[in-house]
């Protein structure tokens, strides 16, 4: 029995997101590679600010390889730089594993962090570009998911490396185990099919027809449902196109581009500001501050790691129900809450006050945090940016976007080890107030985007006033608008019947 064209598009997306293991993986594990004695000794005993550059070395690659990654993706095709992204991923993880010094680390972190940010980008793009409209939440929150699933290995193999190997094996080894998941991606990316949007793009309009029918109708181009999607797509290049040839401008020069790049900038900083990489990278330190020590805190970040899966489950399995908005809104504002009541408990109860109920207390607020934040911000941060651009703009608008996660998480690593050594648990009321703030900013300017075509999120965003609360503006359901297109109902269209011919000739030429 064949598999459902919806079923068939999901595991595309499942496959294409492989990607995100290695980096919830990278990030994850680095926190026991730097408990790891052997490791210090062979890198010189680095200070705090040069262990807080190893860790931002990854980020610091993840965030030069958006200037380009864009441009790369609208020239190359989406498959074959996810390709190159696997390619760079390897070289700088197996520097990493073979490393002999400190500079070694900083190289192939930053190489592998060049890697790993194509990848976090590609692939949310890929997926959205692919999906039908009822199903792109939860094909784009894959990615967290699929980071999640890395950060849950990395913590069981880091508890495990730490405590059964010793000497250069206790780091080498989970280093090495990160070049795993990049193997297959590497191998099969290509024959998954190509994004319909990007072969339009590039006038390639049987192709893209083809892709359509394979992705949603069992490779049937008559279906309706096909015949209608491709006419919008094709009418929404051509739209593109006489608006003008420069996706750059398009972005910067167009009112709503400019205000969607924004709110994309906003929502990926905005992650930082919850406080979600202060407790990933450091915290060994922080659990050490109320007590609770390094083989008990790497047990801990792997109950950690699974509750933060479940989140992440949960966010796939009801995104397309609820939609985006109020779900970021609202767990914003409890990430907040949960912060709150941790700093309470350890500016009350620190280290040597010897209260286990404290230190239980603590731990429960960081998991409820992880909870709430996988379950709401986290995967929302990759799916929203990418599904509110229209095809000529989205590579270049989501590398932008990318570029602002990656520079404002590098800000938190190198930021952090010297406010815990000034201000110490003080530090921790930053995150406690952006929670609030981050909710506020988002309920006041963030519309809703689910279930919305992607080529007619430009006529969307020319209506939805700046300020959302009490606008007007009717979201029409996902299924719904997929019926539309199935009747024959595309809110775009166009005839470009002469010139696929022409492209279907040539396609039946080549042997």
């Amino acid at each position: 029995m064949p598999l459902s064209p919806k079923v068939y598009t999901w595991l595309c997306g499942f496959f294409a997101a492989l990607g995100s293991v290695t980096f919830g993986y990278d990030l994850g594990i680095i926190a026991t590679v730097e408990s790891s004695s052997n490791f210090l000794e062979i890198t010189g005993n680095p200070s705090e600010t040069q262990q807080g550059l190893i860790t931002g070395c990854l980020l610091l690659g993840a965030f030069a390889s958006n200037i380009y990654v864009g441009s790369l993706a609208d020239h190359f095709g989406r498959r074959m730089t996810i390709l190159f992204g696997c390619v760079v991923f390897l070289i700088g993880g197996a520097i990493q594993t073979s490393a002999q010094n400190i500079g070694y680390m900083y190289g192939g972190r930053f190489l592998a962090g060049m890697g790993i940010g194509m990848l976090a980008m590609l692939a949310p793009l890929y997926q959205a570009e692919i999906a039908h409209p009822s199903i792109r939440g939860r094909l784009t929150t894959l990615q967290q998911f699929m980071l999640g699933i890395g950060a849950l290995i990395a913590s069981f193999i880091g508890y495990g490396c730490y405590h059964g190997l010793t000497g250069q094996a206790q780091w080498r080894v989970p280093l090495g185990i990160q070049l795993l998941p990049a193997v297959p991606l590497a191998f099969f990316i290509l024959l998954l099919p190509e994004s319909p949007r990007y072969l339009a793009m590039k006038g390639r309009e049987y192709e893209a027809l083809l892709v359509l029918g394979r992705l949603h109708a069992h490779g049937d181009i008559t279906d309706p449902f096909v015949v209608n999607e491709h006419r919008e797509i094709l009418e929404q290049v051509r739209l593109e196109r006489e608006e003008t040839r420069n996706a750059w401008s398009q972005l910067f020069f167009i009112k709503s581009n400019l205000r969607r790049l924004i709110l994309g900038v906003a929502i990926q900083f905005s992650i930082q500001m919850t406080g979600v990489s202060v407790i990933q990278y450091y915290a060994p330190k922080i659990f050490a501050s109320i007590g609770i020590d390094t083989s008990t805190t790497l047990g801990l970040q792997s109950g950690s790691s699974v509750i933060a899966l479940i989140g992440e489950a949960l966010c796939i399995w009801y995104i397309d129900r609820f939609g985006r908005r109020n779900v970021f809104v609202w767990g914003n504002a409890i990430s907040g809450l949960t912060f709150v009541v941790g700093t309470i408990i350890i500016a009350l109860f620190p280290a040597g006050s010897n209260n286990a109920n404290a230190s239980r207390a603590f731990v429960a607020m960081t998991w409820l945090f992880n909870l709430v934040f996988s379950a709401c911000c986290g995967p929302l941060s990759w799916a929203i940016p990418v599904e509110m651009f229209n095809s000529a703009t989205r590579a270049k608008a989501t590398a932008i976007t990318s570029s602002a996660a990656w520079i404002s998480n590098f800000m938190i690593a190198q930021v952090s080890p010297p406010a815990f050594e000034t201000v110490g648990w003080r530090f921790y009321l930053t995150f406690a107030i952006c929670g609030f703030t981050n909710a506020l900013f988002f309920w006041a300017f963030l519309p809703e985007t689910k279930g919305i075509p992607l080529e007619e999120l430009d006529s969307y965003f020319e209506q939805v006033p700046i300020f959302v609360p009490g606008s007007k503006i009717q979201i029409v359901d996902a299924s719904a608008r997929e019926e539309d297109l199935r009747q024959g109902k595309p809110q775009l269209g166009g005839d470009f019947t002469d010139k696929m011919d022409s492209e279907k000739e040539e396609i039946e030429q080549v042997p």
